[in-house]
């Protein structure tokens, strides 16, 4: 894959905490529009890459690309949204979700004008003047995701996103994340430990595995999104399921 034609390339990435090797030699790719995972034990470094990916931490070896630029220790160029939806409490939604872009230098008033067309879109609309916790956790991720993609340039990284939802809630947010990515292009690399979320979600699994932590397979899924509601039932599925849970017993 030539990191040209990618929209987000990490190429041989490595990374050391303290003389301790985290990551080895560790390279994907994602193209425009894909949903990707990353999927690993605990203690792998998935989260040391996505912080590599995002800017916040510079690797010893290996560079990071968007759309063929490099932006390898340089934060900004990627929205990352971490497990909680950190959304702060004095703030009504309207300017936590407008955050982002005050950040990046726009006025208040700019950046509330250009967040407050999306809420509706997001399912939102109506809760611009609550705070957050007037909200029902399902909105509460709903606008941190919102929050992260107006801070993004088409690319997100998102750690465990869904795992504090309940399971009907989770089930009701995957089919509106994956409608969200369709409308607006959205480029997703999202961290879970859920091996049925993966397969149901993802275009293509990445599996770190080891101390350190490297690439030891990539899994294309197919049928290729959307996909029909009883894929988890099936034969495909539970074929997918067994080859990762083999992989990561290894």
């Amino acid at each position: 894959m030539e990191k040209e034609s990618a929209v987000l390339c990490a190429d041989h990435i490595s990374k050391w905490y303290d003389g301790r090797c985290i990551l080895k030699d560790v390279s994907l790719h994602l193209e425009t529009g894909e949903l990707v995972c990353l999927l690993g034990v605990s203690g792998a470094g998935k989260t040391t890459l996505f912080h590599t990916l995002s800017g916040l931490e510079t690797p010893e070896e290996g560079q990071v690309f968007v759309s063929g630029q490099e932006i390898t220790g340089k934060p900004g160029s990627i929205s990352y949204m971490l497990q909680k939806d950190l959304l702060l409490p004095h703030k009504r939604m309207l300017d936590n979700v407008a955050l982002p872009l005050v950040l990046r230098g726009e006025s208040k008033q700019a950046a509330r004008e250009k967040a407050q067309p999306y809420f509706a879109q997001f399912g939102l609309e109506g809760t611009e003047a609550q705070y957050p916790a007037q909200l029902s956790g399902g909105m509460r991720q709903r606008a941190a995701l919102l929050r992260t993609f107006l801070g993004s340039r088409g690319v997100v990284l998102l750690d465990e996103p869904f795992s504090a939802l309940d399971a009907l809630t989770k089930r009701e947010i995957h089919r509106w994340y994956m409608g969200m990515m369709d409308s607006l292009r959205l480029t997703t690399l999202f961290i879970t430990h859920d091996i049925d979320e993966a397969i149901l979600l993802s275009d293509r699994i990445y599996i770190l595995s080891g101390r350190p932590g490297a690439i030891i397979a990539e899994l294309t899924i197919s049928p290729f999104r959307p996909r029909s509601l009883d894929f988890g039932l099936s034969a495909e599925f539970l074929a997918y399921k067994k080859q990762i849970l083999a992989l990561l017993n290894q």
